[in-house]
């Protein structure tokens, strides 16, 4: 065979016997003896995987062969085509035995492509924003691409803007650009129809439309930013700026840092917190107990407050206001007269800039006489200053007494948490839960050994006069209205000022007091975590990065959160502050401010129910008894509140929906007179209320029952209150109001009252003759509108308690005595007659009631007491006997003479006389 290697060339699409003749490839390369020159070949053989090609012998003789396709070849699948072919000749003999094989030839094929395919645009549509007035190199390039395989024809040769009349050109590489300057107020859109060519004119398939919007004069700034801000209470995170982005006038930016800040200044002691107690605040964030507050709310156990002035507009937040001209005494053992070292400071302080007197927030000075500071804390110079004198000890060394801390924060007339861990020599402040170490210590020797007494004041500091000219300002007291002798009095305002003797305060209950409810929020996606860096401070946010798009995504994902179940409503101003660098400083932009606002709207506000028995009776002996009578045995705490709701289209109506939220406050008040601690009392388990985590404190007045905790809880406690009397003679009936709160007394519930009436019973076996007893009923009957001792006795939903027994002897013994009076009045007018008729006498005589022993008494107060009850029980005892004596003295008396009976008439008027002796 000759030839190792043999080149053909096909047209795309040929095949053998086609439209395309077949690929001939003669083979020539045996050389044959002359003997043996009628060996002829019978085949070619092809070596190769898939190869579409076939060889067929066309002369034997000489062993020219061709090469075909087997189907149709497509230049975009395969342009070239290797394979290797060898020729074989029809050996010896009929059956082709010893058959010879040629050596293998390669064979290269090339397959010519054809412009079939028109070229086709990567996208659907393209879109470009200019500005106006300026003209741009490139707005935006277009491409299209065509699926030939050869050079000539897979490549796009021109573009066309096929829309006549636009101030638009294409080059051949796709780039679009405007002819003129653009005019916003003459077209703000214009819409192009592309097409494209290959180099074989092949035109797209489809043409192509651009839409090019024109944008005023570019001005640097944040877009797509709403200035209000609606924040629906209980929604959680509220996205800020969910469609903002950065407009740069296409100046190149290399970084760009932003800050926002939300201001809260304005709401409660800077921002919105909780509104309980300080004492309440403490131990929800996990304080020691031991804490006492030294600024408590005005009320009947915490009274040195009354009077001061308070700021209370923020939603019950306990605020009080020193002007410079008041101060107040801490009563003695509120605090310990000798601080237990360690212990802890800490107060809520606003404070301006003020003069160069000191300005006293805490002091503790003797009351009389020497007058030293054992301990204060002042503000001086926009200084914080702790005085702290050490007390007597053996050795005379000079000693750390006073520690100075220069703060901005002292005069910035803000809001501040401030707190003072002390453990000497050693003091350590903390301001917002960030760490201040003193600048300046002095030192100074321990106190003398005295016996003197000392005061502690808040708002200026004690100090005795006598003997000693200076120029202090006296006072009116609120506590005694006496003179009050102060000095270094402080202006400004203090909330939450809080001692706690004998333990520090660890900085995560530092962090717990000052954190905010409310402040920003950034939940960034993970494709962007680390493209910026952030430093969230709640009401201030701080963003750096180099790329602006995930600078927006960044944006975009800031948000505000309150988590408060009812924050304080209003306005909260936002501010997005932005600074860029560019690559040319030179043309480097600035980004304006971009303020708005955050709106928190009304919470709608819970309604607290109390409901239960308000009125029932019970018998004396459980009043009396240990367990006493429960006040609220099926006492129920509902909260509700009510929205509209949209039931159709512009049609509204309004539910109600039962809430749960917590309760900081309950108190029972007696109605009426003071509880008497010698006979009656407002008892409940206090094992119950530890458990619970609430404490109590009772007085005359009632009982109040503290902490922050669930209605549950509070409603499982007020059901175990009783109250006991054991002196329940003179009482007939009880009131007690009963009051819950939330928030400080941001949320009052109704007053529920109770009325509990005492049932007293009377033993029939106690007394001889039942008549004698019946002036106890009688008086229940008629006095029952009568105020004795304070006490109202039963009304008419009382007669209930009455027996039905006893109302049949009462209306008995009304019979009686009615019968009795006017038998009376008879016997009255007939002494008075001189007349004497024998007959008519002697009748008489045998009819008179012979009364000269008896003395009726009707005593409305006769129950009032055992004693009184028992004189006059033996009172009646003594009539009956004297009535037996006056019947025989009757009998007999019919033989005496008329003077005889004249001088009995007269004993029986002055007998018959209204014994009021008892009244």
């Amino acid at each position: 065979m000759k030839g190792n290697n043999a080149r053909a060339l096909v047209t795309r699409g040929g095949v053998g016997g086609g439209r395309h003749p077949p690929c001939k490839v003669p083979f020539r390369g045996f050389s044959v003896p002359a003997q043996k020159r009628h060996w002829e070949i019978c085949g070619f053989r092809i070596h190769g995987q898939n190869v579409p090609f076939e060889a067929v012998v066309l002369d034997k003789s000489t062993g020219e062969g061709v090469i075909r396709a087997k189907d149709k070849l497509d230049c975009e699948l395969q342009k070239e085509h290797t394979f290797t072919i060898q020729a074989y000749d029809c050996g010896e003999g009929p059956d082709g035995s010893n058959m010879k094989k040629s050596h293998k030839a390669t064979v290269h094929i090339q397959v010519n492509d054809v412009n079939e395919y028109s070229p086709v645009f990567k996208e659907k549509s393209y879109k470009a924003t200019v500005i106006e007035g300026k003209k741009y190199d490139s707005i935006l390039k277009v491409e299209a691409v065509d699926a030939d395989c050869s050079f000539q024809f897979s490549q796009i040769c021109s573009y066309e803007i096929v829309t006549p009349d636009v101030p638009f050109t294409i080059d051949k590489d796709g780039n679009i650009k405007n002819t003129e300057k653009l005019n916003y107020s003459k077209e703000h859109l214009y819409k192009l129809t592309l097409t494209a060519y290959d180099c074989g004119k092949n035109r797209a398939s489809e043409d192509v439309l651009v839409k090019i919007n024109i944008k005023p004069t570019c001005k640097p700034s944040w877009q797509g930013f709403n200035k209000r801000i609606e924040y629906e209470p209980g929604t959680g995170s509220l996205a800020l700026f969910p469609s903002m982005h950065l407009e740069t006038c296409e100046e190149p930016i290399t970084s760009i840092q932003a800050s926002i800040m939300l201001e809260t200044n304005h709401i409660g002691k800077g921002c919105d917190r909780d509104t309980y107690s300080e004492k309440s605040l403490h131990k929800l964030c996990g304080a020691s107990a031991g804490t006492v507050e030294l600024l408590p709310a005005p009320g009947n156990s915490a009274n040195w407050t009354v009077g001061l002035p308070t700021d209370n507009g923020h939603d019950s937040d306990q605020v009080f206001e020193f002007n410079g001209t008041q101060a107040i005494k801490v009563p003695e053992g509120v605090v310990s007269t000798t601080l237990k070292e360690p212990f802890t400071i800490s107060v809520w302080m606003r404070h301006g800039p003020g003069g160069r007197e000191k300005e006293t927030i805490l002091c503790n000075s003797d009351k009389t006489e020497m007058n030293r500071h054992h301990y204060s804390l002042y503000v001086h110079n926009c200084r914080l200053v702790l005085l702290l004198r050490q007390e007597p000890t053996e050795s005379e060394n000079y000693k750390p007494a006073e520690f100075h801390w220069k703060l901005d924060q002292v005069c910035d007339k803000e809001w501040h948490h401030y707190v003072l861990n002390i453990e000497f020599p050693a003091v350590t402040l903390f301001v917002d839960g960030a760490t201040f170490e003193p600048f300046l210590v002095t030192e100074d020797y321990p106190l003398h050994a005295s016996k003197i007494e000392t005061q502690l004041t808040i708002g200026g500091c004690w100090q005795d006069l006598s003997g000693h000219a200076n120029d202090t300002e006296t006072l009116s007291e609120p506590l005694t209205g006496g003179s009050a002798r102060m000095t270094q009095y402080f202006r400004g305002n203090l909330a939450g000022l809080m001692i706690r003797s004998g333990k520090l305060e660890n900085k995560k209950v530092i962090d717990c007091l000052y954190t905010c409810k409310e402040g920003l929020d950034v939940q960034l996606p993970e494709e962007v975590a680390s493209a910026v860096e952030f430093n969230p401070n709640q009401s201030s946010l701080s963003l750096e990065g180099d790329d602006i798009e995930s600078f927006e995504k960044v944006m975009q994902h800031i948000s505000y959160l309150n988590s408060r179940q009812f924050p304080t409503p209003g306005i909260r101003h936002l501010r997005v502050s932005t600074t860029v660098k560019c690559f040319n400083e030179e043309t480097c932009i600035s980004v304006p401010d971009s303020e708005g606002y955050v709106m928190v709207l009304q919470p709608e506000e819970p309604k607290i129910s109390l409901s239960g028995i308000d009125h029932f009776a019970r018998g004396a002996a459980e009043f009396e008894s240990t367990e006493g009578v429960t006040l609220f045995p099926e006492l129920r705490i509902v909260s509700t509140i009510t929205r509209e709701v949209e039931v159709e289209a512009e049609t509204e109506t309004v539910v109600s929906e039962e809430i749960m939220h917590n309760l900081d406050t309950c108190e029972v008040t007696v109605v009426g007179d003071e509880l008497n601690g010698d006979h009656e009392s407002l008892e409940v388990d206090l094992a119950q209320i530890q458990q619970r985590a609430l404490e109590m404190s009772s007085s005359n007045v009632g009982m109040v029952i503290t902490g922050v905790n669930t209605m549950v809880n509070y409603e499982q406690v007020l059901h175990l209150i009783r109250y006991r009397n054991w002196h329940t003679e003179a009482l007939f009936d009880r009131k007690f109001k009963l009051v819950c709160s939330e928030l400080n007394g941001r949320y009052i519930s109704n007053e529920f009252k109770v009325e509990v009436n005492v049932i007293h019973t009377a033993n029939p076996m106690d007394h001889a003759n039942n008549a004698m007893v019946q002036p106890q009923f009688i008086n229940q009957v008629q006095h029952a509108s009568m105020d004795l001792s304070g006490h109202n006795l039963a009304n008419t939903h009382q007669a209930s308690v009455v027996p039905s027994a006893a109302t049949v002897v009462i209306v008995v013994c009304v019979s009686f005595l009615v019968f009795m009076i006017i038998l009376g009045v008879f016997r009255i007018r007939a002494a008075h007659q001189h007349t004497m008729r024998d007959q008519e006498n002697g009748k008489e005589n045998e009819m008179d009631w012979d009364d000269s022993a008896l003395t009726i008494t009707v005593n409305p107060m006769e129950h009032s007491s055992e004693e009184e009850g028992d004189e006059e029980e033996e009172e009646s005892e003594d009539g009956e006997e004297e009535d037996d004596i006056t019947s025989a003295e009757s009998d007999s008396s019919e033989d005496e003479g008329g003077e005889q009976e004249d001088q009995q008439g007269s004993t029986r008027q002055q007998q018959l006389e209204w014994d009021d002796s008892t009244y």
